[in-house]
């Protein structure tokens, strides 16, 4: 039927990279806003801390044809001391969260961008429930804590799984599931 409801379009392909551009970090701003402070309620108005200062902002932006369209997804990076790094605030946007590609493909740049600054030891702070998507991406617990009354679990990054990428700048592109399962399908005979 003609006035049925319909699924709203959502870009398939994401370039995940620094963000370099001014729209790029004020895109993470917004991300980190509706996430931790609109949606979890774990900050008032503003996430932003003394580590953004230090940060590299990393985003996925959403792509139409080659076209940039808009920042989906962030995290940040920061050298803590020589060889430590950690990463934190991932966020995806609401609508985003069924791609299924966007979280770990942000982890991934993270860690291995930082791999090919000098990173011997990759950290991070991890809501618990996100704990077996880590754990799935080679990240091993080190110790379970609280921190904004919330669960969290302080992780590690296997970075035997995560070769330096040098060009982060740039980045790499990132499919959603359904993109990809379309690729793997046979055609039809004609």
């Amino acid at each position: 039927m003609m006035f049925e409801p319909f699924r709203p379009f959502l870009p398939c392909a994401f370039q995940v990279k620094f963000a370099t551009a001014t729209w790029e970090q004020r895109g993470a701003a917004r991300i980190r806003r509706e996430v931790f402070c609109d949606e979890q309620g774990l900050f008032a108005g503003d996430d932003r801390d003394t580590i953004d200062a230090v940060a590299t902002p990393i985003v996925a932006v959403s792509m139409l044809g080659v076209t940039p369209d808009d920042v989906v997804g962030t995290v940040r990076v920061h050298e803590e001391a020589p060889g430590l790094w950690w990463g934190s605030r991932l966020a995806v946007a609401a609508d985003y969260r069924k791609v299924g590609a966007l979280g770990p493909a942000l982890i991934r740049l993270a860690v291995c961008s930082a791999h090919a600054r000098g990173c011997t030891r990759f950290l991070a702070h991890v809501q618990s429930q996100n704990g077996l998507l880590f754990r799935r991406l080679h990240w091993a617990t080190v110790e379970e804590k609280e921190i904004h009354g919330r669960p969290h679990l302080l992780m590690e990054a296997d970075l035997a799984f995560y070769p330096p990428i040098r060009d982060a700048e740039t980045g790499f592109h990132a499919h959603s599931r359904a993109s990809r399962t379309r690729e793997a399908l046979p055609a039809k005979a004609a």
